[in-house]
């Protein structure tokens, strides 16, 4: 079980980040003063700064100087992205962020933000990325996060979330990537994401979810797929088969059954890894995946699959 914990965590997707260059849009000393008073209050928020990382957050220099603060060079000084990766920071994040009107990118990722994730975020129109994870944000998925209709990535992967996967995810047309993984979340998982035909990255893996996979799913380009560890039922859905891109498919420790499709090497001529261990799957295991040229990760134990990976 450790050693498919630790290929779970492997290979549990960390979605795309962009990386923003700073933009001055202005030097000029006029300010906006919204959104600077929503970057204090982000910062009121923070209770430890190790490195401090946010201690230049003060009068001595513009707000679109401060380390992390991205702004618009058409819109002047407002704030288009706010990137704090890995800066050791412990707190809220203050509903005030959504006054950020301009934010597109908001990045947080690999810090030790708690309480819920405000629903103001909701507000924010123009957002495009979302990467809170690993961190230790609690309650549940703030629903409002549906009225970003912009967001492309959605990253909350390693927290403390819990309750059900919202249905109204499955509104959100431009989504590319999302990840929900290494949380408390439970229920089943939204047919409604079968709407989505731009996502390419599904990662829910590692929460209590149940039910079987929705046949949906296939309606989607995903080319990585992370289900596993949870408690799901069912036969893999055949409509799975038609994603013909398909790199990951990690369905790993769930109550699965059913026979693997014996051309699945065939299917996925791209596929890289391949994951069903601890489940119930029978019948003989493919031996087209012995022609599988990229495949360099397949696991099948604990499964009753009979031939030639036994």
């Amino acid at each position: 079980m450790k050693a498919f914990a630790s290929f779970f965590l492997l290979y549990t997707v960390v979605l795309c980040f962009h990386l923003w260059r700073p933009v001055i849009a202005s030097r000029s000393m006029q300010q906006n003063k919204t959104d600077r008073l929503a970057l204090i209050a982000f910062k009121a928020g923070i209770t430890q700064d190790p490195l401090e990382m946010l201690s230049a957050w003060n009068d001595t220099l513009q707000f679109f100087q401060w380390s992390g603060v991205y702004c618009s060079r058409r819109h002047v000084n407002r704030v288009v992205g706010l990137n704090l990766f890995s800066y050791g920071l412990v707190g809220s994040l203050s509903p005030h962020i959504g006054n950020l009107a301009f934010l597109r990118t908001i990045i947080l990722q690999n810090n030790s933000f708690h309480g819920k994730v405000p629903s103001e975020m909701g507000g924010l129109f123009r957002l495009r990325v979302v990467v809170l994870s690993n961190n230790s944000f609690e309650g549940k998925i703030p629903t409002n996060l549906t009225k970003c209709s912009k967001l492309r990535e959605l990253n909350l992967i390693d927290n403390k979330l819990e309750g059900k996967i919202p249905e109204d995810l499955g509104s959100l047309l431009k989504l590319t990537a999302m990840g929900l993984s290494i949380n408390n979340l439970t229920g089943k998982i939204p047919a409604s994401l079968g709407n989505l035909s731009s996502l390419t990255k599904l990662s829910i893996g590692k929460n209590n979810l149940e039910g079987s996979i929705p046949e949906e799913l296939g309606r989607t380009s995903i080319d990585y797929i992370q289900l596993g560890f949870n408690s799901l039922k069912g036969m893999i859905p055949s409509s799975l088969y038609n994603l013909s891109n398909m790199r990951h498919f990690l369905f790993a420790a769930n109550q699965l059954e059913g026979s693997l499709s014996r051309d699945v090497a065939v299917v996925f001529p791209h596929l890289r890894a391949l994951t069903l261990a601890e489940n119930r799957f029978t019948g003989p295991a493919p031996i087209s995946l012995s022609n599988a040229s990229m495949l360099k990760f397949i696991f099948l134990l604990d499964n009753s699959f009979t031939g030639l990976f036994h």
